[in-house]
């Protein structure tokens, strides 16, 4: 990567990327460290903070780089590094200009109050007092759509696109629907396999412990700690940039599991932010491609990676180390059934990768019925209800376990929810890929080596930044279209093994 001839426009994108890599450490910290009677003080300062980084990203002076840069583009003078550069930064600076700082100051104080409402919220399972910031949220999000020209129902392929560019709700709901068939049957005949998991055998298992394992696990994994940390908040998330990366998980003493694969979850975010080429973090070129592409790294670590066989070749004897009374009467053989334990349940982020997809599905269609008008916020309990009995085959107990268990609403990340399914599909077809140009994969996992895996992803992933797309990168790094198919394939291969399933 080379960008000899755009030297001002990159120095005045990593100036507006490090005062905007200073908003998120806010948020971080919202999240992490927040004494909670100094909420409304925050989203004061969120909203303050959000209009001074909007006027700068949209200054006269800002907008005169790019016109020199792109009159150099039309001559023919930049490479295709600097194209990519210069079209990314249009791009951004085009819909930042579209925006009211007034609206954005707006937006920004009205997210803070939603995310603090809905942790209260949901602590105390009351939909009724977070449907008003929720409604705002939806209103607020069609407002932005607006001012870019998408109304009614397109505002929610905006919304898309801006998570996934290229994306539109009609492309995802073709990659949907062969799931939605093909998911049930094989979910049916796992439940009726004889073969049967106990993940109530892990109980017990001390936090310290817990955490002091995971990290283990992160920095064998790849994680540089140097430049990133891990703490504890509500939900788990991922945030800040390569230069300085911030996870975070939670703990449960008889819910071993959640903090682990939620961890290694954060992990392959980490992984991909760290992974981008350093030198150009702010530009287009050290910028990740997607959130579909960032949810294949995710899931990729978290799924193909931490529940196979393998991994646990190498980690199991220091679980039982970390934690021999808790797992003193436990089987490798349950254990492992453990971790792949599939059976349908109401919360999203403890669910196994098999029904996974059919919770991001409920939530697709939950925002396109918002989006299209067809559902009020009032009526999305019963609505959310009546997918999970179609999906899951069950009803949540509460509205905690239901609606209300996911922080991404409150925050205004409608359209994000269908990228952890892409990013499934990705993750599946990339695992192929790579299993196929690495026949030993699996011997260098039971020996605890993982940066075979780490290198190969960050050459075919993480170091062309934002020059492809899901898509592209799907074609070019795997050879197929972004397809259901080899995630079905590769569920079907995993789990139907497990559980004695016939092909």
């Amino acid at each position: 990567m080379s960008c000899p001839s755009i030297p001002g426009l990159l120095r005045e994108l990593r100036r507006l990327h490090r005062l905007a890599s200073a908003g998120e450490i806010l948020g971080w910290d919202e999240q992490v460290n927040l004494p909670p009677d100094s909420a409304a003080f925050r989203g004061e300062q969120m909203a303050e903070f959000s209009a001074l980084l909007h006027r700068e990203a949209t200054s006269d002076a800002f907008g005169a780089l790019i016109e020199d840069a792109e009159s150099m583009l039309r001559s023919g003078a930049l490479n295709a590094d600097e194209v990519l550069v210069v079209r990314e930064a249009r791009r951004d600076f085009d819909r930042a200009t579209k925006l009211p700082s007034e609206f954005v100051s707006r937006k920004a104080a009205a997210q803070s109050r939603a995310y603090h409402a809905w942790t209260a919220a949901r602590a105390e399972d009351n939909f009724a007092a977070f449907a008003p910031l929720l409604k705002e949220q939806v209103d607020l999000a069609r407002e932005e759509a607006a001012f870019h020209g998408y109304h009614g129902s397109a505002a929610y392929d905006y919304w898309i696109d801006q998570f996934d560019p290229g994306m539109d709700a009609q492309t995802i709901a073709g990659l949907f629907e062969p799931l939605a068939v093909d998911l049930p049957p094989l979910v049916g005949a796992i439940m009726d396999s004889p073969v049967k998991a106990r993940p109530d055998l892990l109980r017990g298992f001390d936090i310290s412990r817990q955490e002091s394992f995971l990290r283990d696990v992160i920095a064998r994994l790849g994680f540089d700690f140097n430049r990133g940390r891990l703490d504890r908040s509500v939900h788990p998330f991922c945030s800040g940039c390569g230069l300085d990366t911030r996870m975070t998980t939670r703990f449960f003493e008889d819910n071993p599991l959640d903090s682990l694969f939620s961890g290694i979850h954060e992990t392959g975010h980490g992984l991909y932010e760290q992974g981008l080429p350093a030198e150009y973090i702010g530009t287009a070129l050290g910028t990740a491609a997607g959130m579909a592409a960032h949810e294949s790294q995710s899931r990729l670590w978290e799924n193909q990676v931490g529940r196979s066989r393998a991994f646990w070749q190498y980690w199991e004897p220091f679980y039982r180390q970390a934690f021999p009374s808790s797992l003193e009467s436990v089987s490798s053989d349950d254990l492992y059934l453990a971790i792949n334990d599939v059976h349908p349940i109401s919360i999203r982020v403890d669910s196994d990768e098999v029904t996974y997809n059919l919770h991001i599905i409920l939530r697709f269609e939950i925002e396109k019925a918002l989006f299209e008008d067809r559902l009020a916020v009032a009526d999305l309990p019963g609505e959310w209800n009546a997918l999970s009995r179609k999906y899951l085959g069950l009803e949540p107990s509460n509205n905690s376990a239901g609606c209300l268990q996911d922080v991404h609403w409150s925050g205004g990340a409608f359209g994000y929810f269908p990228s952890y399914c892409l990013g499934n599909m990705l993750a599946a077809q990339l695992w192929h890929a790579v299993n196929t140009e690495m026949p030993d994969l699996q011997n260098q996992f039971a020996a605890g080596e993982f940066s075979g895996l780490l290198s190969w992803l960050r050459d075919r992933v993480h170091s062309r930044g934002r020059h492809l797309n899901a898509r592209s990168l799907a074609e070019e790094v795997t050879g197929a279209p972004l397809s259901p198919g080899p995630l079905m394939d590769y569920l079907t291969e995993r789990y139907g093994s497990l559980y004695g399933i016939a092909g």
